[in-house]
């Protein structure tokens, strides 16, 4: 079980003290079993799982790595197949006392195309919105970070994250199942905020946007991750129904149109920092991802458009300033 009363205790000496009281209750609701068909199978697999046992704790480096096989309490075999009972992986890779997942995303790519461009995490509280199973978390924490706070809806992202977690032993590193609307308002706690792969999955990316402002701390950092389009001012896809075969993408503004949304949505020194097209080895099906991926999104034949005639997957990394 994570404790959680260092991230309690950290939010008391931010402006975050109503949500720290409120969080012990809002966990226990969101992790009560009866809520999700799966949860009680996932929390009893992570049960089973070793305890920490190492002082191999790897988290600076592209493939997050806990541990050796030699120090496994049970077989390598047996302890792959735990690992299994989590899948689909998404988020990665990970290295778990010598079981390499090689997960569907390749996402120590996109920390590399950023780490250069943002302020140095050392000493600060991050949240990262929409993290997944933590992989990015994990890298925050890597790169000096006093606390991170990743927020995840995604119970089996959650779950995966705390089987990390349990391999890694105790850390200032949390994820929690909520989206962020679940956050409350005016919480202006965080000194850097994490949004990737998010603003296009919401019906109105302004709000979105005035949401992250609303945790930053004055003076705080936005680092925003996202779909866009070629195009210039004011241009932006709104698809009529499926992008890439997915059902909840709304708004894919061009670069310009996202700067100005930043602009107006109050934050300074806007920044483009990466423009990349996402290809088929940065996201793949895998051995713990087994289902499609964007290879089988993509026109067949003409890879620069999706299977719906759009533009292919193209990202954007913005970086912005709270005044």
């Amino acid at each position: 079980m994570i404790d959680y009363q260092p991230l309690y205790d950290l939010l008391q000496t931010t402006k975050a003290e109503a949500w720290a009281a409120q969080l012990p209750s809002l966990l226990q609701q969101a992790f009560d079993p009866a809520g999700h068909g799966n949860l009680a199978q996932w929390q009893a697999a992570l049960a089973d799982l070793p305890a920490a046992a190492t002082q191999k704790r790897l988290i600076d480096q592209d493939t997050v790595s806990i541990g050796e096989a030699g120090e496994l309490s049970i077989s390598l075999s047996a302890f792959e197949q735990q690992l299994h009972a989590f899948c689909p992986w998404r988020k990665g890779p990970f290295d778990l006392y010598g079981v390499h997942i090689d997960t569907e995303w390749r996402s120590d790519w996109k920390w590399q195309r950023l780490e250069k461009h943002i302020a140095p995490l050392k000493h600060r509280l991050v949240l990262d919105v929409g993290c997944g199973n933590g992989y990015h978390c994990w890298r925050m924490l890597g790169a000096g970070a006093k606390m991170v706070v990743g927020i995840d809806p995604t119970l089996l992202s959650v779950m995966q994250f705390q089987v990390v977690r349990k391999l890694y032993g105790e850390a200032p590193i949390y994820v929690l199942p909520f989206a962020l609307e679940d956050l409350p308002t005016g919480l202006k706690s965080f000194d850097t905020v994490f949004s990737m792969g998010v603003l296009y999955h919401r019906r109105s990316p302004i709000d979105h946007l005035l949401s992250l402002k609303d945790c930053l701390n004055p003076g705080g950092e936005l680092v925003l991750e996202t779909l866009v389009i070629d195009g210039g001012l004011g241009e932006v896809l709104m698809p009529e129904d499926r992008y890439a075969q997915m059902r909840n993408v709304w708004f894919l503004p061009s670069c310009e149109t996202l700067a100005l949304w930043l602009k107006r949505c109050g934050f300074t020194n806007i920044r483009l920092v990466d423009v990349s097209t996402t290809t088929t080895e940065e996201q793949r099906s895998t051995a713990w991802m087994r289902f499609q991926s964007l290879g089988d999104f993509l026109m067949p034949g003409n890879p620069s458009l999706t299977i719906e005639g759009l533009p292919a997957p193209k990202r954007a990394i913005f970086i912005a300033n709270l005044p």
